[in-house]
Order: structure tokens, then sequence, then C-alpha cells
């Protein structure tokens, strides 16, 4: 797959949301958004901050892409994010652009990597 998820992802940066990073960044990540074909929508919740789930697609909607709590990175957030397409989890970087989406690239543990951009739907 040439292409990742998010989160969410964002999704994506998939989008680390401890201390400073929960005033900045959770705000913008909250909404629903879309990848190739699926549509992910991102929740505040308990287990890690927020929550991103494929809600509409091709296959796996009901799949939770958040695997781990984003945690802040500079100008971007890191998170484990489960491939809305294949649920391969990648070890994901996640950056906004400022124009309602989600710059996402990551590798799996295996080494296949990915990048996409998740825009506001």
């Amino acid at each position: 797959m040439k292409k990742l998820v998010c989160a969410t992802v964002g999704l994506a940066a998939s989008i680390g949301f401890a201390g400073t990073a929960m005033a900045g960044g959770i705000d913008e990540m909250i909404g629903t958004w879309e990848w190739e074909g699926y549509t992910i929508e991102v929740t505040a919740c308990d287990a890690t901050d927020v929550c991103a789930e494929v809600v509409d697609g091709p296959q796996n909607v009901g799949l939770q892409m958040l695997r781990s709590t984003p945690e802040s990175a500079g100008d971007a957030f890191t998170a484990k994010v489960a491939h809305p397409a294949t649920g391969e989890t990648y070890y994901t970087k996640m950056a906004y652009n400022g124009t309602d989406a989600w710059s996402m690239e990551g590798c799996t543990e295996a080494g296949v990597c990915a990048k996409g951009d998740f825009v506001r739907k």
C-alpha cells in the first residue's frame, strides 16, 4: 500500500494530545475526514484522547485506527495508526497543514511505508 490512512487519519496526525498538544491539535482533528474512498470519524475518547473510526469505505468499516495515544513531536504528532484498507499498524508521523488536511506518513515494523493526506469532509 503506498498511501496511509488517516488519522486521522489524522487522522491522522493520529495527533498527539498530551500536555501542550491537547490545546493546539485535538480541536483540529475532531471531525469527519476523507481518504481514498474512506470516511473516518474522529471523536474525543478516553482510550487514546481521540479515536478515529472508519465509518464508510470499501472495507474495514468499524475499524478503530488509532492504536496509541498521539504524542507531540515538534510541529507534528506520532502514533501507531491502523491503515483503513489493510488494518496493518504503521508508526506514523502526522502534521496538520492548516487547510483542513492532515499529512500522514509512516512504516510498519516490516518496513512497508505509506503516506497520504486526510481531507476534512
